[in-house]
């Protein structure tokens, strides 16, 4: 059995270009801006409205730094922390305020307010990442307010912001170390009326890899809309991406680390993605106090990942099954997700009860669908077929209906309830055996926030709320067909903050806590050593977080931001395979990260120096300390690393930039999942040029 990864072929990415490029271009009666579900808001009093945390990661922001990946622009937010696997971000590892970042399963992660994971209720797990060159903001929002969005909002909720089409065209160009070369393009234009925009934006990126982990990638969008009357606008957006990674589960081995961290210690291993995605918002604003908007998703993923089997570890590296017949040497986990849905939510500002209220109720339908083969081969280390072994069908349907109403109680205060139900049913099938089980979880979700407008220059944000999150189908129905009983995590969470600005002074703290009643350890291999579908029983979470912001005056600015996270504990006397863990720390759960990025703009030219912290970690429950010999066990070391932005406008139509990044070419190990050392990229750099047509 065999299944070939489509390509995007040159021919048709030069139709589309075209296309793009042809559209008429003529000047915009009044500007048109594409309807999309926000999970902050764009107008000034957006952030205001939230009763929780928020951070905003900027345009301008992403300009300067130039990261190169979603995951690494979100270093600089509080609260977050990243695993490093890759080094690119392509397989994004993000955890929030201790939780585990493993395939970043415990946040709920959007693009235009549609979920990226393949299946919210079969997998949350993040096999594909969209590309931060094709992204003008994201939006990080945490506590009560992230339940209008969907389960999995423990952490938080991620919202990636795409671009909307703008007039004209602009290519990208980037080199850097290890062979890294990037080409982009963003075009557009507008119909003859004005009313109507569409555009095309498109990353072509190439390179060698920090471990010799060649990749090749391909991000499209295909983005457009028009105006409806005066009253109602659509938006269509299409994306297609894939990926060929020579990456794979297996790290290096401690001698291995020492003596050549750049190494690729499993040649073979390849991970394929391929990504088609497709929806359509609709707006329509029925009155002056009443919008509805209604969305309409749907995504297909392939993630084939080939894996030599491995046969031996040690301190000096890692044997593998020899392809000589005898056994099987080489085996393709290869995945395919089908997911659709409809999200509709109808928005009414009134007055009631004396006072005004701005209420939001929905509905969404969500629908996943996966097929989950392995396929082996006895012959070949670089197989793409082989006996089939494993053929499985999980299935997931859901619906939820769900609701707030924001009480504005004066100028300075309101109070917002709101209550999401879901209720969802799960079923999985051994097509080879015909062995098929099912389960079906309804979760109520109550939250309470409120603002608290202190001064002009101080708010107070409080909230609580339940949070939850499915059980994935291979863990929750055995293969057997049996419902396994394995509970969907539930947290009761609590956060309590400030924020403000006081002239050059912009700041926001908060403290957090998270309270278990039950959290799943990592459930699949790429959680590690240890990693078992197991109810782990109570734990909790809880600490303290800030960012500050401060002009300096001729130019020049300073932004810091920590989280401290001093209680990330198992809090149970559950006993698991046999180990009291009660008292320990989570595994990837660092005490201390912390940002410090000091900048200078003058003219066309912004620059900026940034620090990231990340204090030691622990990378499995038992809390091991001592290296073993094969690196899957034992502490994380501390790390701190630097990284130099510049960007340099020269006109309205050229700007260059550049950066390095480790600046300091610190050696450091980033993870020891999911099978050995993962190091810290050393130090690189990477030159740019943007022209605007």
């Amino acid at each position: 059995m065999t299944r070939k990864t489509p390509r995007i072929k040159p021919l048709c990415l030069a139709l589309a270009v075209a296309a793009a490029i042809s559209f008429p271009a003529h000047a915009l009666a009044a500007e048109i801006e594409l309807p999309r579900i926000n999970v902050v808001g764009e107008d000034e009093q957006a952030i205001a409205r939230q009763p929780g945390s928020v951070a905003i990661v900027t345009q301008e922001e992403l300009e300067l730094t130039q990261p190169l990946s979603v995951q690494d622009a979100l270093k600089s937010v509080p609260g977050i922390v990243v695993r490093e696997e890759e080094g690119y971000g392509f397989i994004p590892n993000i955890g929030m305020r201790g939780l585990n970042p493993n395939r970043s399963q415990k946040l709920l992660v959007l693009e235009d307010g549609v979920p990226i994971a393949p299946g919210l209720f079969l997998a949350n797990e993040s096999y594909y990442s969209p590309r931060i060159e094709r992204m003008q903001s994201i939006e990080v929002l945490k506590g009560a307010a992230g339940l209008r969005y969907g389960p999995t909002t423990i952490g938080g909720v991620v919202n990636y912001k795409t671009k909307d089409p703008e007039q004209g065209a602009k290519v990208t160009a980037k080199a850097g170390s290890h062979g890294y070369r990037l080409i982009g393009l963003d075009a557009g234009g507008t119909a003859p009326s004005g009313e109507a925009i569409g555009g095309i934006s498109l990353v072509k990126a190439k390179g060698d890899g920090f471990r010799n982990n060649a990749f090749d990638m391909t991000d499209l969008m295909l983005k457009g809309g028009m105006a409806i009357g005066e009253k109602q606008w659509v938006g269509v957006k299409f994306a297609r991406y894939d990926n060929e990674i020579n990456t794979s589960y297996v790290g290096l081995r401690p001698n291995e680390f020492r003596n050549d961290p750049t190494k690729n210690p499993a040649p073979n291993d390849y991970f394929l993605t391929d990504r088609n995605a497709f929806d359509v918002n609709h707006e329509f604003q029925i009155s002056d106090s009443i919008k509805l908007n209604t969305l309409v998703y749907w995504s297909k993923l392939t993630r084939d990942y080939w894996r030599r089997e491995v046969q031996g570890r040690s301190a000096n590296g890692t044997t593998f099954v020899p392809c000589d017949g005898s056994a099987y040497c080489m085996n393709g986990n290869n995945r395919a997700f089908e997911m659709m849905g409809l999200d509709s939510r109808l928005h009414i500002n009134y007055d009631g009860f004396g006072i005004k209220n701005e209420a939001e109720v929905g509905i969404r339908l969500h629908s996943d669908k996966l097929n989950n083969t392995k396929l082996r081969s006895r012959t070949d280390p670089n197989a793409r077929s082989g006996d089939l072994t494993t053929d499985d069908t999980q299935k997931a349907r859901g619906i939820a209906f769900y609701g707030q109403n924001r009480f504005i109680v004066s100028d300075r205060f309101a109070i917002t309830p709101g209550l999401r139900i879901e209720t969802y049913d799960q079923s999985r099938k051994n097509e080879l055996t015909g062995i098929s089980g099912e389960s079906s979880t309804t979760e109520v979700m109550p939250g309470l926030g409120a603002t608290w407008q202190l001064a002009p220059q101080a708010q107070l944000f409080a909230g609580a709320f339940k949070g939850f999150s499915p059980a994935m189908v291979a863990t929750a129905i055995s293969g057997g067909g049996v419902d396994q009983q394995l509970d969907a995590e539930r947290s009761t969470n609590f956060e309590i903050g400030v924020r403000g600005k006081a002239q050059r002074l912009s700041y926001e703290a908060t403290a957090f806590r998270m309270d278990f009643s039950n959290q799943i350890v990592p459930q699949s291999e790429s959680g590690g050593v240890g990693a078992t579908a197991t109810n782990a029983g109570a734990t909790l979470n809880q600490g303290l977080e800030g960012a500050i912001g401060y002009d300096l005056g001729a130019g020049w600015g300073v932004d810091t931001n920590a989280t401290w996270v001093p209680t990330a504990k198992y809090n149970s006397t559950k006993i698991v395979g046999g180990i009291d863990r009660n008292g320990n720390r989570l595994p990837y759960a660092p005490e201390l990260t912390a940002n410090l990025s000091v900048s200078y703009r003058v003219g066309g030219l912004k620059t900026s120096l940034g620090a990231y912290h990340v204090s030691r970690q622990f990378v499995d429950p038992e809390n091991t300390v001592v290296e073993n010999a094969d690196g899957r066990r034992g502490v994380i070391p501390a790390y701190t690393t630097f990284d130099l932005n510049a960007h340099y406008a020269v006109d309205k139509q050229l700007s260059v930039f550049g950066t390095v990044r480790n600046l300091a070419d610190r050696k450091y190990i980033a993870s020891r999942n999911p099978d050995g050392i993962f190091p810290g990229a050393e130090r690189n750099f990477e030159l740019g040029v943007n022209y605007k047509f």
